[in-house]
């Protein structure tokens, strides 16, 4: 800007010019050349009402005096009076999306020639120049604002994480503990039976804490972690998932076809987690009476995986946004279920589809062996 204003002032021989902010009710100076002592520093207000560039922000449009005792318009006008000036000139400055953000303007006590073309298109064009450095650096603040806010983000997240995974955990685990010391103590039925339920609960709270934990990593930038090695057991793992679930609800059947070479290359405990989620799903939402089905088997180029179960279909309108989190509707719970596993597909560079009708619900993830 003061290189504008010196150029300005070379080239046209004003003394005193400005680049302004110029509102409804203010006039503020930016920047400042001054060569006759008007007294104006940047961060200056005049009243707004007894400046020219009161009337240039209403009408749009520059004002170009060469000698205000002649000038046909401005001869009597208020503001060369107030500020004893003889020469004057003022361009609007507008943003690059249209908006007006004030003047750049030059006075003289003395008269100078100021209405040739030469001039009004320098000033055309450095009032241009002006509204694009001012529209970079309203763009500069903003990436700065939210810098700062990705690094307030990013502090919450951590906090957020090692909240869910020391400070709910712990307490669940002590509680877990106490109940397995319980167990080794004489019991009657009925109380061995509750602290079985509340174990079951404790590893439900776990799961879901999980559920959240890779939910809040998923959506504030870490993703879903994966411990993938290329020899992983993932029979076993689909077995033990399976048999937990079973024995959380007996009265359920739980029919599984498990076709799988001794080594898949993936993270097992992640897939049993994806499993865990969808046969917990076929538990919650499938017919009491009829049974699940889970199978498991590969080709020469992938895995796939399908879970299945008779019962009301998933709502039409639901399965747009099946694999979004809290889009369960009235569906029960927090919905985090479903969009972990998408995510763990996703991590296996693999997919997970929905096909519901009114004779079967089934839910297929499939990924590629290499």
């Amino acid at each position: 800007m003061p290189v504008i204003l010196n150029i300005v002032c070379r080239l046209t021989g004003m003394r005193f010019a400005a680049v302004a902010r110029v509102t409804e009710s203010q006039w503020i100076a930016c920047s400042v050349h001054d060569e006759i002592a008007f007294g104006l520093t940047p961060g200056d207000e005049l009243k707004v009402e007894s400046t020219l560039c009161h009337e240039i922000r209403q009408t749009g449009r520059p004002v170009v005096i060469n000698n205000v005792s002649e000038d046909p318009v401005y001869f009597n006008h208020h503001t060369p009076r107030i500020y004893s000036l003889k020469s004057y000139i003022s361009m609007p400055i507008w943003r690059p999306d249209g908006t007006f953000f004030g003047t750049l303007c030059a006075i003289d006590p003395e008269v100078h020639k100021l209405d040739t073309p030469d001039i009004i298109e320098m000033f055309e064009m450095f009032a241009e120049v002006i509204g694009t450095l001012l529209s970079a650096a309203d763009c500069e603040t903003a990436t700065a604002i939210q810098l700062s806010d990705e690094r307030a983000t990013s502090a919450l997240r951590e906090q957020f994480i090692a909240i869910l995974g020391h400070d709910l955990r712990n307490p669940l685990t002590a509680i877990d503990s106490g109940m397995r010391v319980l167990l080794r103590t004489p019991l009657n039925e009925r109380a061995t039976t509750v602290i079985q339920m509340v174990q079951t609960s404790i590893r439900r709270m776990n799961a879901l804490i999980g559920s959240v934990m890779d939910f809040a990593r998923s959506r504030l930038g870490d993703g879903i972690i994966l411990n993938r090695t290329t020899n992983a057991a993932l029979s076993p793992m689909l077995e033990q998932v399976i048999t937990e679930l079973q024995t959380s609800e007996p009265e359920r059947v739980i029919n599984t076809s498990l076709t799988l070479p001794q080594q898949v290359d993936c993270d097992p405990h992640r897939i049993g987690e994806l499993v865990s989620n969808l046969v917990g799903n076929a538990l919650t939402y499938g017919l009491p009476d009829k049974p699940i089905t889970v199978t498991a088997s590969t080709n020469a180029d992938e895995l796939e995986i399908a879970v299945s179960n008779s019962g009301p279909p998933i709502p039409a309108e639901i399965m747009p946004q099946l694999f979004e989190p809290f889009t369960r509707g009235s569906m029960q719970g927090l919905g985090l279920g479903l969009y972990i596993c998408q995510k763990i597909a996703k991590a296996h560079d693999g997919i997970i589809e929905a096909i519901s009708t009114p004779s079967e619900t089934r839910f297929t993830f499939r990924m590629p062996l290499k």
